[in-house]
């Protein structure tokens, strides 16, 4: 059995919940990254691709880190998420360039019959027999990459204005950090993804400037609205975690 660095019960409680938030942050960002842009679902007038939907978890939970725990864990988390967007580019690379099994002993999904052609987000165009993977990668890779640099510039601008906010404010008013903080950086990630992603597809004539558009708005606007709603439960959380650790309520 493994030691654990300290026996104060406090701190051994601290690193549980900063653990807990940072498995929330990595779960919701990888989320994004695998299943991304494979589905695209109606939620009323929005449309938008299903990695979405988990991924304005990860900026409450950078929020709640960098009120309890400060800044230095909250760019580590931050970081942390970077590292693995990286390993999940070169899993991904790696599985695309081994060679493929037998078609004799290749599982019946492993190809599928498209019925017309199709574009794939990097642009490309192809027909009639496509391995599933191929497919998958095609939607992932390009995906994460531009996660990857949308996430780089809108965690680490939501830190940063984060503790702008607080530093500005005093300690006081958690509703404003947490808004103005979260409302820039989500816009920022929503309009870069979006560009990214479908930048090779829209210049391929795929997809035309009001679908982009589209995404682009129903992104941002799903991620403004729950940005409004979380300041409730942040409120919540901070509350009874700053009593379950003891730590100085700056509110």
């Amino acid at each position: 059995m493994l030691a654990v660095a300290t026996t104060n019960p406090i701190d051994i409680r601290r690193e549980q919940v900063f653990l807990l938030l940072a498995g929330f942050f990595l779960c919701a960002m990888t989320l994004l990254n695998v299943i991304g842009i494979t589905r695209f679902v109606e939620l009323g007038p929005l449309s938008l691709a299903v990695g979405v939907l988990p991924y304005p978890l990860t900026f409450l939970c950078t929020d709640l880190v960098s009120e309890l725990y400060g800044k230095r864990r909250a760019r580590f988390l931050v970081t942390v998420g970077l590292l693995l967007n990286i390993f999940i580019i070169i899993v991904l690379t790696v599985a695309n360039y081994l060679p493929s099994v037998s078609p004799d002993s290749m599982p019946p999904w492993q190809r599928l019959e498209l019925a017309q052609e199709v574009t794939l987000p990097s642009g490309q165009l192809v027909s009639g027999s496509v391995e599933l993977f191929r497919l998958v990668y095609a939607c992932t890779t390009g995906a994460v990459l531009a996660s990857m640099l949308a996430y780089v510039a809108a965690q680490y601008c939501d830190v940063y204005l984060f503790h702008f906010w607080k530093r500005l404010t005093k300690g006081r008013h958690l509703w404003l950090r947490n808004n103005c903080s979260t409302l820039i950086s989500q816009g920022v990630d929503s309009f870069t993804v979006v560009s990214i992603t479908f930048g090779a597809t829209f210049l391929a004539g795929a997809i035309s400037l009001n679908q982009l558009l589209l995404l682009m708005g129903s992104n941002y606007l799903f991620k403004m609205l729950v940005t409004l709603f979380d300041t409730i439960p942040l409120y919540i959380l901070v509350h009874y975690l700053r009593r379950y650790l003891e730590l100085e309520d700056e509110l």
